[in-house]
């Protein structure tokens, strides 16, 4: 069945209290060219504006750490106890800050399913130029929300450290902080060709860890285990429709 044949479902989108927090889920967020991203976001309940903190990637939103990632989460909170303390880690997610420590004190949370990936639908392109213009737009659409005091900071890890100097090079009017974690700056010499020679990690990565997140896996892909949504979308796309809908990463490198 192709995306167009698809039958149209209810806008997913929806708003509930839990865990100390007003937590939005699949809030849409409209593209210049009319590609709606999905994002989620959590804040503190009451009517007081707050700074945001944002993050923008490919590793789908609605897949909790453990659940994406459970021997990196057993061997993290063993050695780090610390991690779990005061939260429930029931909303921690790869590489991305933990609602839980953030929203008491007193930040909206806000993360971003990158085009093409979790829940947002479009043409996967890590890096690229589409990408950072994506970016820019939910950063200034973040400011403009009624939750919001108009100062947009983002925050993360690697990926999500790099694409953070890319879209800040597009001088975003209500960016006001980037925080940058392990962020590689320079693509040949840190990620594809370390010491000029051809490394293979690109295509692993985008194979294990992006695109076995792409939207349209649908009912192939995971379940949340917070909300029970489907990870990837609603939709369920047929192999040859994924792989129209995404570059070819490691070929390009």
């Amino acid at each position: 069945m192709s995306l167009m044949e698809q039958p149209v479902a209810a806008d997913p989108h929806r708003v509930e209290r839990r865990d100390g927090m007003i937590v939005e889920w699949d809030v849409p967020i409209a593209m210049d060219d009319g590609v709606v991203l999905r994002a989620d976001v959590f804040r503190p309940p009451g009517s007081a504006a707050c700074p945001v903190v944002m993050s923008y990637g490919p590793y789908a939103k609605g897949l909790s750490f453990q659940q994406g990632y459970p021997s990196a989460w057993q061997q993290m909170v063993e050695h780090f106890p610390e991690v779990t303390h005061g939260s429930s880690g029931l909303y921690q997610n790869w590489e991305v800050v933990d609602p839980e420590r953030w929203v008491p004190d007193g930040y909206a949370c806000v993360r971003v399913d990158g085009r093409g990936a979790g829940r947002s639908p479009g043409h996967i392109e890590p890096w690229s130029g589409r990408e950072s213009r994506d970016f820019y737009a939910c950063i200034e659409w973040a400011a403009a929300q009624p939750w919001s005091n108009g100062k947009v900071g983002l925050n993360g890890i690697s990926y999500y450290g790099m694409n953070q100097w890319q879209v800040a090079s597009l001088r975003p009017p209500h960016l006001a902080a980037i925080c940058v974690w392990e962020g590689a700056a320079d693509f040949y010499r840190d990620v594809s060709h370390h010491g000029g020679i051809y490394c293979t990690f690109l295509a692993n990565w985008y194979r294990q860890q992006v695109t076995s997140v792409q939207h349209g896996l649908g009912r192939r892909g995971p379940r949340s285990v917070v909300t029970g949504d489907l990870v990837c979308g609603p939709e369920t796309l047929d192999a040859a429709e994924l792989a129209a809908s995404c570059s070819d990463l490691g070929e390009d490198v």
